[in-house]
């Protein structure tokens, strides 16, 4: 049975990362469209590479929560696939096999010229200077504003094969991620984790979890075992 499973920032915020929807628009202090623009790279490369390695150290010292824990653990019983919007590697490091980043991953570079080139990253560190092999500076692999989201079409697909779907930590409000909850089968269950439940009326067969992340994943696998 295929179990997909859509996250957002709120599964992160409980390893503590922050990310700036949590306020007004800044992200550790500093304004999102001077550091998560093309715009913005063109304008002041270091600041933004600078930004992006303070990020990078803390997701090296975060830790995956419980949260991510439960869904990797949910493989011994399902077929699950994770698709992400957050750009830390804690699914991966919980143990989760098989997980979509739809706005990139942060331990990863990807060529200034072609954004399907990329590289890992060694350490914690990416340096101006350090160039793909078209000799073109590396910038973060992150999808930022304005730019496609090149991994939406695979992650529509997934939705469209799933069994039964789970939202954690996110408020549907950024798009076109917000969209894929359109491409699950109306027939399928549909578990909402979030202490802000969004806007899911239109939606048939959903089931409401009003709890922080660690919290709500706990619940979720006691009622999915409970089931299988």
């Amino acid at each position: 049975m295929k179990l997909v499973v859509l996250t957002g920032a709120g599964i992160s915020a409980e390893s503590g990362l922050k990310t700036f929807r949590d306020s007004d628009g800044l992200w550790e202090g500093y304004n999102v469209y001077d550091v998560a623009t093309p715009e913005a790279w063109e304008r002041n490369p270091e600041l933004v590479q600078e930004f992006y390695n303070e990020r990078r150290r803390q997701v090296i010292q975060a830790k995956p929560n419980r949260a991510h824990e439960i869904l990797a653990e949910l493989e011994n019983d399902y077929d699950v696939e994770i698709i992400t919007q957050n750009i830390d590697n804690l699914h991966e490091r919980a143990g989760s096999t098989r997980v979509t980043h739809l706005h990139g991953i942060i331990t990863k570079s990807q060529s200034d010229r072609k954004s399907s080139l990329t590289y890992p990253i060694d350490g914690s560190e990416l340096k101006m200077g350090e160039l793909c092999e078209f000799g073109s500076q590396l910038r973060p692999h992150i999808v930022w504003f304005g730019e496609s989201v090149p991994m939406i079409e695979v992650a529509a697909k997934i939705c469209q094969q799933a069994d039964l779907f789970v939202l954690i930590g996110t408020s549907l409000a950024v798009y076109p991620a917000a969209g894929l909850i359109d491409f699950i089968p109306s027939s399928v269950p549909k578990y909402i984790i979030d202490p802000v439940i969004p806007d899911v009326r239109r939606y048939k067969n959903v089931f409401k979890i009003e709890k922080k992340a660690v919290e709500g994943a706990d619940l979720l696998k006691e009622l999915l075992l409970n089931e299988h």
